[in-house]
């Protein structure tokens, strides 16, 4: 198969089952958490797999497609957990958790991606998207302050070495939402014209998760209302914990002027695992996008030799860092060895 035919396969197969689990019922609740969960695992480790190469393809077709994919989704699972009566609660349980997934690991990879586009249009997109997840704030906090200070304790989404995932959850929420509106506020405040206060960013990060909050109580009621609530907080913590594996540890070196060395492929954790990676949009190649994040994610690059690499799949590590003395006990010794490379 071409790279594209496996991307747009391995990011929308799920998004398709979840849509039919919730019309049909049956044994598609339990297929679409398979096909986010153990079908990755499984093709992750069939080894005469090739690795996806890099493509001049730069993926804005499918981007748009799962943008758009996004928002029938996330109405078509709110309405199948609060109002089909037909499915069992563990149906309704099983669509809530693979929405989860594919909410936090494919949608909001691809919100990533275009939040990251040049063109306006695209990144209204994202920022749609997250807003419909009740994290708007991300659209600003991801690029102007991640993006500056990744692997920088001065970066509340990169977490130190020793620091479990709950404890970092809280700081990352609070402190990406704060430092975030502070970036805006400051950009602002520099501007060569006056802005109006309505043209804030958050304001409309704001009244995006009011509307969503307004859709899903008319499409399902207060039980509509709690699905979103329940979505979007699990899709949440998934994007918290690929940014807690990715950048767990790492440092950059602060410089004899006072400032730190320039974000490099040694800065952040990466997977080679090619279906997992497709499914993510080449998230996992993880080092390639801080180095150069105008770069769409077909031809993100990955070095083995160079680049920090997971024991194991980026799902499977998140998995693992749920638990954070075993976590600890895999990962401070790889740190521990990067940060002395």
């Amino acid at each position: 198969m071409r790279p594209m035919i496996i991307f747009a396969f391995a990011s929308l197969f799920p998004a398709l089952l979840l849509v039919l689990a919730c019309v049909f019922g049956g044994v598609l609740p339990l297929a679409s958490v398979f096909s986010i969960t153990v079908l990755v695992f499984i093709l992750d480790r069939i080894t005469s797999a090739e690795p996806i190469e890099v493509t001049n393809d730069n993926g804005h077709s499918l981007s748009l497609l799962i943008g758009v994919a996004h928002f029938v989704v996330l109405a078509t699972c709110v309405w199948g957990i609060a109002q089909a009566g037909y499915l069992s609660t563990l149906d309704k349980v099983l669509i809530f958790i693979g929405a989860g997934l594919w909410f936090g690991q494919v949608s909001n990879s691809n919100a990533h991606e275009l939040i990251h586009r040049s063109s306006r249009g695209p990144r209204r997109l994202g920022i749609a998207i997250y807003c419909s997840l009740l994290f708007g704030h991300h659209a600003s906090a991801h690029p102007k302050v991640h993006h500056v200070h990744a692997a920088t304790d001065r970066d509340p989404n990169s977490a130190r070495s020793g620091e479990g995932f709950y404890r970092f959850l809280i700081r990352a929420w609070v402190g990406g939402f704060q430092e975030g509106l502070m970036a805006e506020n400051m950009a602002r405040a520099g501007a060569k014209q006056v802005l109006s206060r309505g043209s804030h960013p958050y304001i409309g990060y704001i009244t995006g998760g009011i509307l969503t909050v307004l859709a899903s109580l008319v499409i399902g009621g207060f039980a509509g209302l709690g699905a979103l609530l329940a979505i979007a907080a699990y899709a949440q913590i998934q994007l918290f914990l690929s940014d807690y594996v990715q950048h767990y540890g790492l440092r950059r070196k602060m410089l004899e002027n006072g400032r730190f060395e320039p974000i490099g492929p040694n800065h952040s954790w990466n997977a080679p695992h090619w279906y997992s990676s497709a499914m993510m949009l080449n998230a996992p190649r993880h080092s390639d996008h801080h180095t150069r994040p105008s770069r769409s994610f077909p031809s993100l690059e990955l070095d083995e030799s160079t680049m920090p690499i997971l024991p194991q799949p980026l799902p499977v590590m998140a998995c693992l860092a749920l638990v954070p003395n075993i976590w600890c006990r895999v990962m401070d010794r790889r740190v521990a060895k990067w940060m002395t490379h």
